[in-house]
């Protein structure tokens, strides 16, 4: 990436972090905003965030719950150390639809953002990690936020599932669903992101844009340019939204 901001833009009131899992993902929400980065910032444990001219910080925070967890939390750190603290974390990238309710395409914003596979598998079916008396499995975004952020990116709100494997199964598929049925999308990092955001106290926000349906794995029918696509415009209207409900 080319590190040089353009000359005019004004940075938002609202702080965001927004975590990713690879740089594909970070680079797609990167071309919604004009210009180029304005700076690099290599923080401790290889975790590098990148500033986009309009202010928002970008983080290829890894694959899977746990990585993004760490590398979230490092960058949350190291803001407040640096007496700026974020507004807002956004988990952000491509993911999996459930379908007909989350089109090929389409950007989901998630209103429940839920690990599905954490807890224990019993003989009489899965119980959640709540259920054995731990830890938590649903982080919520705010309400305002996630009705203001659906309407000005046109995004279907929903839970999103956090799995520490992809669903490839049309089996798995009609499980979840049984047991989420208000399920729209699946991704793996959004509930390790959000982890980090409580334990720091800053509010979540999960974005996905949808690349495949969920169920049996067929490589033929993933559609990510236009999942990439789709997350770059929704980004791009993104500000107004944030804007709005840090006023309220």
């Amino acid at each position: 990436m080319v590190l040089q901001a353009e000359e005019g833009l004004i940075t938002p009131s609202v702080r965001v972090l927004v975590a990713t899992a690879v740089p594909l993902e970070r680079d797609a929400v990167a071309g919604a905003f004009p210009g180029t980065c304005s700076e690099e910032t290599q923080l401790p444990g290889a975790v590098c965030v990148v500033r986009t001219a309009a202010g928002y910080d970008l983080l290829a925070a890894g694959v899977g719950a746990a990585l993004a967890a760490a590398s979230t939390a490092t960058a949350l750190t190291a803001a407040a150390l640096d007496a700026s603290p974020y507004d807002l974390v956004v988990s952000a990238g491509i993911g999996g639809g459930f379908q007909p309710g989350a089109p090929l395409g389409s950007l989901v914003v998630a209103d429940a953002i839920t690990v599905a596979d954490l807890g224990a598998e019993t003989a009489d079916g899965f119980l959640p990690v709540t259920e054995l008396g731990f830890g938590a499995v649903t982080h919520r975004p705010p309400e305002s936020l996630v009705r203001g952020v659906s309407e000005a990116i046109g995004a279907r709100p929903g839970t999103v599932l956090t799995v520490s494997t992809v669903t490839g199964t049309a089996a798995r598929a009609a499980e979840l669903r049984t047991r989420h049925p208000e399920a729209l999308a699946e991704g793996m990092e959004g509930f390790g992101v959000a982890e980090a955001a409580a334990a720091h106290g800053v509010p979540v926000l999960e974005i996905r844009a949808i690349s495949n349906p969920v169920g049996p794995r067929d490589r033929a029918a993933w559609r990510i340019g236009d999942a990439l696509a789709a997350l770059t415009e929704g980004f791009g209207k993104l500000a107004p939204a944030l804007e709005s409900w840090k006023t309220v």
